[in-house]
């Protein structure tokens, strides 16, 4: 069997698909920036390279019968969007032309939920048209850019499957995730409030068993929602209490004062270099409640995703266990 390369292996989701891979007895190769970082996956195999490298991409996937592309720079706010492009929207197109040209046999992206289209009414799913001017800030307009590139792929003949994970949560969100740092956050103490908003929460390894579904099952040029559940951060936040043993938040923050805390937050934030505690854009992404149904995985890929609560359980075991609280 050829080895099979995942990019994103030091990341949350990106580890969980390494190591859904190796259980199925695949042999691995993960491309990293640093290698070192790859962490309890000793059977990977890594390459040293960037997604900005277009040689360091053909040397990685050499050999390789298939791709999972994962990584992506994440990050809801960013001095330098530019770089944010560089990697995921033109870092996208040089692995899909290295693993063309190396005769790779089956490529699949890892996209995001941001990248569906959210009617007015009811919830989104993969025939629901969003466009570019839908997309707030460069990490959604990245990740919409990156999927374009993958789909004209897909219809130039490369076999490309596209999946769009919601929420992911779970043990081994190293960073954490915009997601995770949720988690993290409430069992601090610091989310005395919330705002109305709402997400799909979904289990990182069903997220990871749904990216093997998809490579093994998906039609190319399609696209395959990975989520679950449909849950208002309220409920969120009242599973976590509920978890570990406490009262949840019942201040509800109008998204008028949300807003101006992101303004005054982000533009710190711009001064100082540091993250803010509040990114304008995710601010107005909570405008918009993102349910969506998953409804043609489970019909074309067999997916079958558990709980959210049971993820959040674990991911809040595996905080607690690693120091993050």
């Amino acid at each position: 069997m050829k080895p099979t390369l995942v990019t994103g292996a030091t990341g949350f989701v990106g580890w969980h698909v390494a190591r859904a891979l190796i259980a199925r007895g695949h042999t691995v190769r993960a491309l990293a920036r640093d290698p070192a970082k790859l962490r309890e996956l000793p059977e990977v195999q890594g390459i040293q390279g960037d997604l900005r490298d277009p040689a360091s991409l053909e040397r990685a996937v050499e050999g390789c019968g298939m791709v999972f592309h994962v990584a992506a720079d994440y990050r809801l706010w960013t001095r330098e969007p530019d770089e944010m492009y560089k990697s995921n929207v033109e870092g996208t197109r040089s692995m899909l032309a290295a693993a063309q040209r190396a005769g790779v046999e089956r490529f699949l992206y890892t996209s995001t939920v941001g990248c569906i289209g959210i009617p007015p009414v009811g919830t989104g799913d993969e025939a629901c048209p969003a466009h570019l001017e839908d997309m707030r800030g460069p990490y959604k307009r990245s990740k919409f850019l990156a999927e374009q590139v993958a789909l004209e792929f897909a219809k130039e003949g490369f076999p490309v499957v596209i999946v769009n994970p919601t929420a992911p949560v779970g043990d081994h969100d190293f960073k954490p995730t915009p997601t995770g740092k949720i988690v993290v956050d409430f069992m601090r103490g610091a989310i005395p409030a919330y705002v109305d908003t709402g997400l799909n929460v979904v289990d990182v390894r069903d997220v990871a068993c749904g990216h093997l579904a998809a490579c093994e099952h998906g039609v190319p040029g399609e696209r395959y929602i990975l989520g679950s559940e449909n849950m208002t951060l309220k409920q969120i936040l009242e599973t976590l209490a509920g978890i570990l043993g406490r009262k949840a938040p019942s201040v509800q923050i109008p998204y008028a004062v949300a807003f101006a805390a992101g303004v005054a937050s982000t533009a710190w934030a711009n001064v100082t270099g540091r993250e803010p505690r509040a990114p304008l854009d995710a601010v107005r992404m909570s405008k918009k409640k993102m349910w969506v149904r998953h409804d043609k995985a489970v019909r074309e890929l067999g997916y079958s995703p558990g709980p959210a609560a049971d993820a959040l359980r674990r991911a809040v075991v595996w905080f607690q266990e690693n120091g993050y609280c």
